[in-house]
């Protein structure tokens, strides 16, 4: 949820202190061409292991584990980060021009310098295993209850919770926590074709109707629930391939039968531009119902196979 740490300097009274440039640097840490081929080989000889085997059912849970292994080193390099930068603001904060005091600060700003290297270094490994994911099971890689950021891409591809992101915005720092652009809601159920070309079919008009909106909003941010099982995945995997930065809005499973109703409620919060609607169940219906009362678009392709309706719909088009 942090801006750059470089930034975060340039924002503190260092004056008397002399900052040198940070310990380590992009030549400290593999190179990318490095990274794609082995990661790339690991990746290969990991499913060629399993395939024809009983373990090929469990293929798409160890391609998971595969990633969320570097998300998850990232995620510790960021808190050992923030406890860096939390303890420079304190020794700012209570500077007392001594050679001790002196020494400590720079200490811990080599500590976050080289915390954040790392993050960076991570995180990079993590996109290139995600990319294998998508690429072999056609789904985007989400993390279990964590957001998906990606500092050293400027954010561009970032997926990140809705609880993180509304929280930032609470704190006015929504820059931190996404870039800026324009939120558009998709919505839709769990769904069942009878055969797989009716499944490409619906699959096929996700992906037409969301390419639509994106000729209408170019600065687009992908709002949706993040369900792994229903029509949000493919909503997902389209954001990922087009370089869309997503919010995701899971149930609060304590809120019991209202969490779906709570979640309509926040996402509608973010005054999209349009709501991009697919078949699915009475909470989405109500959905449609409140964006049409508050004068939101409605995309409504809850027709057969994610096609419009006969009956009028609100398009882009």
């Amino acid at each position: 949820m942090h801006a750059s740490f470089a930034d975060q300097l340039a924002g503190l009274d260092l004056a008397g202190f002399s900052i040198g440039p940070a310990p380590v640097s992009s030549n400290d840490f593999p190179v990318r061409e490095a990274i794609v081929q082995t990661l790339e080989a690991v990746w290969s000889d990991l499913f060629a292991l399993v395939s024809g085997t009983a373990l090929e059912a469990d293929a798409e849970d160890l391609g998971w584990a595969f990633v969320n292994l570097f998300h998850r080193s990232a995620e510790r390099k960021s808190t050992a980060l923030d406890r860096a930068t939390d303890e420079v603001r304190a020794l700012v904060a209570t500077a007392d021009g001594s050679e001790i005091h002196t020494h400590e600060l720079e200490t811990q700003v080599e500590r976050a310098q080289c915390a954040e290297a790392a993050m960076l270094a991570l995180e990079e490994m993590r996109e290139i295993a995600a990319s294998l994911y998508l690429n072999e099971f056609g789904s985007s890689w989400k993390p279990v209850s964590s957001s998906r950021f990606n500092h050293g891409a400027m954010l561009t591809s970032a997926l990140v919770e809705g609880r993180d992101f509304l929280r930032a915005r609470a704190e006015a720092k929504r820059r931190a926590a996404m870039p800026e652009g324009t939120p558009v809601v998709f919505a839709g159920g769990r769904t069942r074709h009878p055969s797989e070309a009716d499944a490409l079919t619906f699959a096929n008009n996700v992906w037409a109707t969301l390419d639509k909106v994106r000729d209408r909003v170019p600065d687009m941010v992908l709002i949706h629930g993040g369900d792994t099982k229903g029509v949000d995945r493919l909503a997902s995997s389209w954001a990922e391939r087009r370089d869309i930065p997503q919010v995701t809005f899971s149930l609060d499973m304590r809120l019991g039968a209202r969490a779906g109703f709570k979640r309509n409620e926040r996402m509608l919060s973010l005054d999209p531009r349009y709501v991009v609607a697919f078949p699915g169940n009475g909470v989405l219906e109500r959905l449609v119902i409140e964006a049409k009362t508050r004068r939101i678009t409605v995309v409504d392709r809850r027709g057969p196979l994610g096609t419009s309706p006969k009956s009028g719909a609100h398009s882009p088009n």
